[in-house]
């Protein structure tokens, strides 16, 4: 079987495991492939002896997981993209988010990215458990300014606290419009403002910029990448 997310295809700069890997991925005897499954272990083994990082995509946010319907609050983007949605799966989103950090666990040399704030973003006591946890694991913050920038005061403790682990990531398009709104997003005060996104339907919210300091910015943007790509 190959890795999941790659299909048999190993980046230089690392690996990514895909969503699919806990949701849709099916063994040879039709089970539903799990994260933390052993038969995966030895691509990790031999990304830590080749000083490789692996990115995990788990998940996905936690509205993703509920009934589309007038209550879930990304409702509008979830009915133009019903497909996005993973209600009823076999796995719970924190089953599926347990079996990820089970693989982090037992592979400590292992540099892993979680990425999308660890899917987590609604959680940020779960994300800093988990940076608390496993000092191998560094996350990014691409698609999830709309989570945390809708709780600011967390998440700027969050980047203060660790901000050699935290990456920046956009998932979008590299657009001037898309800039302008990361960089008032991470780097202003400015209140109740659009997020970025890719979807043309959003959650029913704007955001508040954080403010963060030119150091942990620099870190952000640039020194913690350099520093994981080598």
């Amino acid at each position: 079987m190959r890795p999941p997310g790659t299909a048999g295809r190993t980046r230089r700069a690392g690996d990514q495991f895909w969503k699919d890997l806990g949701l849709l991925v099916r063994d040879d005897d039709g089970e539903l492939f799990r994260i933390d499954d052993e038969r995966l272990a030895p691509i990790f083994d031999k990304a830590a002896e080749l000083v490789t990082p692996v990115m995990f995509h788990t998940a996905d946010p936690s509205a993703f997981f509920l009934p589309i319907d007038a209550s879930n609050e990304r409702y509008e983007e979830l009915a133009a993209h019903p497909e996005w949605g993973f209600h009823g799966s076999q796995y719970s989103k924190e089953e599926l988010l347990d079996q990820r950090d089970r693989v982090f666990a037992r592979h400590p040399k292992t540099t892993f990215v979680a990425a999308h704030v660890a899917e987590s973003g609604e959680d940020l006591s779960r994300a800093t458990k988990l940076l608390e946890t496993y000092p191998n694991v560094l996350i990014d913050i691409s698609a999830r300014a709309s989570e945390l920038g809708r709780q600011p005061y967390s998440a700027r403790r969050l980047f203060l606290r660790f901000p050699d682990r935290i990456l920046f990531g956009a998932e979008l398009l590299p657009q001037e419009t898309m800039y302008r709104l990361y960089f008032r997003f991470l780097e202003t005060e400015d209140e109740y403002f659009k997020y970025p996104s890719h979807a043309s339907t959003r959650g029913r919210w704007n955001i508040y910029g954080l403010n963060l300091p030119d150091e942990v910015l620099l870190k952000v943007f640039r020194e913690n990448a350099l520093r994981l790509l080598r």
